[in-house]
């Protein structure tokens, strides 16, 4: 059997967007998507963009 070439992680680029507002939540460079996720929960609290059910 073949082994397997590590993958090395998943990052999202928002590099290419230039919506400011993504850019403002994320920055321009490469990102995990656990700190994605940490950093999109920041943006939501610090602007009080979540509606509470």
């Amino acid at each position: 059997m073949a082994v397997r070439k590590p993958f090395g992680g998943l990052t999202i680029n928002f590099a290419p967007i230039a919506n400011k507002p993504i850019s403002d939540m994320y920055g321009t460079g490469k990102l995990p998507p656990s700190t994605a996720t940490k950093k999109f929960w920041e943006y939501v609290k610090k602007h009080h963009l979540m509606i509470k059910g």
